[in-house]
């Protein structure tokens, strides 16, 4: 069976680490994207020409719905239909204590952290009939609260765990499987949208790996989640936060 898999929020960090990883393995890969549709493009340049895949770009807001319908359908048209999901995009918004934080901060990260992720795991299970994987990306933070720098995403993560729980118990006799995985302490570019670019090496003494991590080594526990020797594994997440 040809594997089909979208991964949004794929143009950079983890999201692109993921298409390298999955390419690897023989995934044939729709990489949506918000913005940055150089470096989209530049990835799937990379990786037609390194393995011998299918993967497209696909531009869309997430947080959108009908947006959402339409990468879905761009997907079908150009790529096939979908057998694997991982949903990754988000945003994280400079870093402030909640007493500071407008509604429409709130609202534009939730929207973006947990609406979207409802939104394509309603598109990807209509299409999986007969079976598929998902993999959530969630946060260490949905654990560990981000007291001082950014509950609302930490809240926003939370939701994403509580999601790939109840969804998986949802479509787990339709021969679908939802999982997780909570990075934390990640080197990505996300830690800039958060203002605080070198925040991983300002924290990773207290890490009990006392490094921070990569993110292959993300790309590499999903892959996992995605594959069939985690066929028994469902409703579950993998912690990446060298310990914390």
């Amino acid at each position: 069976m040809n594997k089909h898999v979208l991964i949004t929020g794929g143009s950079r960090g983890i999201g692109a680490a993921t298409a390298r990883y999955l390419a690897v393995q023989g995934y044939h890969l729709c990489l949506n994207y918000r913005h940055d549709r150089a470096s989209a493009e530049a990835l799937v340049a990379e990786i037609r020409a390194r393995h011998p895949v299918s993967c497209i770009a696909v531009q869309a807001d997430v947080s959108v719905e009908a947006e959402v319908v339409r990468l879905f359908e761009e997907m079908d048209a150009r790529l096939g239909v979908i057998t694997h999901l991982v949903n990754n995009a988000g945003i994280l918004q400079p870093q402030m204590k909640v007493l500071e934080m407008s509604a429409e901060r709130i609202n534009k990260t939730l929207t973006t952290n947990v609406t979207g992720y409802f939104l394509c795991c309603r598109e990807a299970v209509r299409r999986m009939t007969s079976g598929g994987a998902i993999v959530n990306v969630s946060s260490a933070a949905a654990r560990l609260g981000s007291a001082g720098e950014y509950v609302d995403y930490a809240a926003s993560k939370g939701a994403i765990d509580v999601l790939t729980r109840g969804l998986s118990l949802e479509v787990a006799a339709q021969g679908i499987r939802v999982n997780g995985v909570r990075p934390g302490f990640i080197y990505t570019e996300m830690h800039a949208d958060g203002g605080e670019p070198g925040r991983v090496d300002r924290v990773k003494g207290n890490i009990p790996l006392q490094r921070g991590g990569q993110p292959v080594e993300v790309a590499a526990a999903i892959a996992w989640l995605l594959s069939d020797q985690a066929s028994y594994a469902t409703g579950t997440f993998i912690d990446l936060a060298g310990g914390r």
